[in-house]
């Protein structure tokens, strides 16, 4: 299910631009943008614990922040990098860059949770979008929330990259986007068990 659209505004104070600068005056209305983001969340029938293993199962791993860099100064050439990172793919395509178990911190606070958020994505898919415009670097890897709500239901939810990418009006950047949209779908499915 698409649980809604979410309106983004990005704003930047005008007393941090360089007032001397002409072209910062000049683009200074280019950094206000609005657009709409497309939120999934798909409503588990398993447990959060059952959803995590499923979902944790389909990931490879670059958790240890020294990975990239190091494949980055060994590979030799761009096939030698590919092959170099695709050994770090999970059966999704994706690896994981980050893990946030929320509930964990919050039960240090008194509070019981089940909410892990995740950062995912995979250089080689990056580059498809990036190559295209560098504005998508904020918005991959790409995130995903796992948690359980006080009724008890299980959701897994992300907000659709192609809708995140929109914003930058590049259509080479929106076809790719498209691509990841479908990974992503296919990815929250066999971990969720439920489309959205």
């Amino acid at each position: 299910m698409i649980a809604g659209s979410l309106h983004v505004m990005i704003q930047v104070d005008p007393a941090d631009i360089d007032r001397g600068d002409d072209v910062a005056r000049k683009h200074e209305a280019d950094m206000i943008d609005s657009f709409t983001v497309q939120h999934c969340e798909h409503v588990s029938q398993r447990s959060f614990e059952a959803v995590v293993a499923a979902f944790e199962a389909e990931l490879g791993s670059v958790e240890d922040h020294d990975i990239i860099p190091r494949e980055v100064a060994a590979a030799t050439d761009q096939a030698d990098f590919e092959a170099r990172i695709r050994a770090y793919e999970g059966r999704s395509g994706f690896m994981r860059f980050l893990t946030n178990d929320h509930g964990a911190w919050m039960a240090r606070v008194g509070a019981q949770a089940k909410i892990r958020s995740y950062t995912i994505g995979n250089p080689l898919v990056a580059q498809t979008m990036i190559t295209h415009d560098p504005g998508v670097g904020l918005n991959v890897p790409i995130r995903v929330l796992i948690y359980q709500t006080p009724s008890g239901e299980v959701r897994l939810a992300y907000d659709l990259p192609s809708s995140l990418m929109s914003r930058l009006h590049n259509d080479n950047v929106s076809a790719a986007a498209l691509k990841l949209d479908a990974k992503l779908r296919a990815l929250a499915v066999l971990a969720a068990g439920t489309e959205a």
